[in-house]
């Protein structure tokens, strides 16, 4: 603590700025090459506007060419440098070769997209002894950070686009080839990205300039098929435009390109609703309105955020009203759902319906997100039935049976999207599959999964948007976590049904886990899963859908768990089966308790 100096007033609204700092050292002369080569490694870590410094360590044809934004590719502890004089081009005087390798983690595109990549990295960086010096005249594209570095430079942030649903369609996603579109369903999904934390030495914007740029830039190629940006294309900030503030009444402004002139006032406020919930995760305060303003600086269209819940990506359920599970006489029951330390022994009652009777034992339930339907799987794992739970006149509708001999390769833990459709795993080795039922009733849609590469489908978890699926994939005695695109696509030669679900483009979202037990979504792009690290013991983790490690401190653990439940709230506690304590919860900042001690599938709705 200091003893001396003057008292100075802080604006208690300001954000600390604990980030350290890292400043590039330009090379000394007579520096030999592999202090070249160090030198140049740790100014790629700066935040050195136009990665000035690092240039010095390179030839000027070198620096022309180098472009940092092309890619980051992240290592594990950052790269190890080996000489390999062998590779060297002419005489060891005047030239110089030097291996990169590591153990890779992931690649962040030019699109800021963060994709999971496990294996061996190796490169290598050629220096050339010009003008009394050695400078590097070839080296990797882009940056090349230890995993330090990146948490360091750079931090998630979810922009958010519209869902691609062509109008007269149910459920799952847009019509491939067709995003940009303004019909359909009118909210949002989460496009998680890896911006700079600080000054982007690149384009010399501050975080939350850079969210507003990126956002503009449209959805990543992953999820650009299933969703769109009401921004019309080629839509930027006005030029010269570098920082953005927001006014006294935490009011933002953001000046557009001429792109964005035409627009009308529904486009306009759907514009505006993408940038108030993508700004949610970079600003301290709550940012209270958008307005959108023209290049002549006139006004296009103001939004303010209690406007903007009409395109919230929950919008079917908002916060939960219940939690529940399966009691030990088979009942689907309900408790309150209450934030805070809401972990003491429960007061479960049965649900309205022949779900809450007992008269047919469960195993697995859903509850839909508008909580009036739910639907449950027998305790044998055979048979498919829904019905409602706020009436007790509706008798209930058997939807599928499973033919499997064994009673786990029958069907899995149901679970419902936001469209109102209802997904389950078939997994009878004889014909497995994976079933959409629209509106969740009547006859299934065998949707295909591409991708799966032998791996067999063993629990799935759809999230709210209706676009992302969250599938457990069992192959040669493991089974990993990896998030798929749910889009449709044309069936040719079908008048009834023109076009059909497909689940592609699979992920992984767990990628340091070599087995995964359960798995819910947690948030927009947020998973909490339930597994196991090479040789580890059991761990809850919070993961992003992106497959990178989420920031939330970890979860303390729990007693054999085996299934896990969370809300897209995040003020409400998780919960889980233990085969040990039976229905647990975990309250925000507190420990696991037990809600009841005989008990199995617990749920939010979804």
């Amino acid at each position: 603590m200091p003893n001396s100096g003057d008292i100075e007033a802080v604006d208690p609204s300001q954000r600390s700025d604990s980030q350290v700092k890292v400043y590039a050292v330009p090379p000394r002369e007579g520096a030999a090459p592999a202090e070249i080569v160090d030198g140049f490694l740790e100014a790629m870590t700066s935040d050195d506007l136009q990665f000035a410094t690092a240039r010095k360590y390179l030839t000027k044809e070198a620096s022309h060419k180098w472009d940092p934004g092309a890619r980051t590719t992240v290592l594990a502890d950052g790269p190890t440098r080996r000489a390999n004089p062998a590779n060297d081009r002419d005489a060891p005087q005047v030239s110089s070769t030097f291996e990169l390798s590591g153990t890779e983690v992931a690649v962040v595109d030019k699109q800021h997209a963060y994709q999971p990549d496990k294996g061996t990295y190796r490169n290598s960086i050629h220096l050339v002894h010009q003008n009394g010096g050695w400078r590097i005249d070839d080296l990797p594209a882009g940056l090349l950070l230890s995993l330090s570095d990146f948490q360091r430079n750079y931090h998630s942030v979810n922009k958010y686009y519209f869902a691609s649903v062509p109008s007269g369609t149910s459920g799952g996603s847009g019509a491939s080839g067709s995003p940009g579109g303004s019909s359909g369903r009118n909210w949002l999904v989460a496009d998680p990205v890896y911006l700079r934390q600080g000054i982007d030495p690149e384009t010399r914007m501050d975080p939350l300039t850079q969210t507003v740029a990126s956002l503009l830039d449209g959805p990543t190629n992953w999820l650009r098929p299933v969703a769109n940006s009401r921004f019309p294309a080629g839509t930027a900030l006005k030029k010269g435009v570098r920082a953005l503030t927001l006014d006294d009444r935490n009011g933002l402004k953001v000046p557009l390109n001429e792109k964005a002139s035409g627009v009308g006032q529904g486009q306009c406020r759907q514009m505006a609703a993408q940038l108030l919930f993508t700004l949610r995760d970079v600003t301290s305060m709550r940012v209270e309105q958008v307005e959108l303003e023209r290049t002549d600086g006139s006004q296009l269209c103001v939004l303010s955020a209690d406007q903007s819940q009409e395109y919230a990506p929950d919008h079917t359920s908002g916060s939960p009203a219940g939690e529940y599970f399966v009691d030990a006489k088979g009942r689907l029951v309900r408790m309150q759902a209450i934030g805070g330390d809401s972990s003491g022994k429960a007061d479960p009652e049965p649900v309205e319906g022949p779900l809450g009777t007992g008269a047919k034992p469960l195993s697995t339930v859903a509850v839909a997100r508008d909580e009036r339907r739910a639907a449950g799987v027998s305790k044998d794992s055979s048979t498919l039935s829904t019905s409602s739970i706020v009436s007790g006149d509706e008798t209930a509708e058997q939807l599928y049976t499973s033919h499997a001999k064994q009673e786990k390769n029958r069907l899995s833990a149901p679970s419902w999207d936001g469209c109102g459709d209802l997904w389950v795993a078939d997994r009878n080795p004889a014909n497995p599959q994976l079933l959409r039922f629209p509106g969740g009733s009547g006859e299934p849609q065998s949707v295909p999964v591409l991708g799966l590469d032998g791996a067999h489908i063993a629990g799935l978890r759809m999230s709210s948007d209706g676009v992302r699926i969250a599938l457990l994939l069992t192959k040669d005695g493991h089974t990993t976590l990896k998030v798929g695109r749910v889009g449709r696509v044309v069936r040719q030669g079908s008048a009834d049904s023109p076009t059909v679900s497909v689940v592609d483009e699979l992920r992984p979202a767990a990628p340091q886990m070599a087995d995964v037990t359960a798995v819910s979504w947690a948030g927009r792009s947020r998973l909490v899963v339930v597994g196991k690290e090479a040789g580890g013991v059991q761990q809850v983790r919070y993961m992003q859908a992106d497959g990178s490690v989420s920031g939330v401190n970890p979860l303390p653990g729990a007693n054999r768990i085996t299934a896990v439940a969370a809300s897209d709230d995040d003020r409400l506690p998780l919960m889980a089966l233990s085969d040990e304590d039976g229905i647990v919860r975990l309250p925000p900042r507190a420990n696991w308790k037990t809600v009841v001690e005989e008990g199995k599938s617990p749920v939010y709705p979804g």
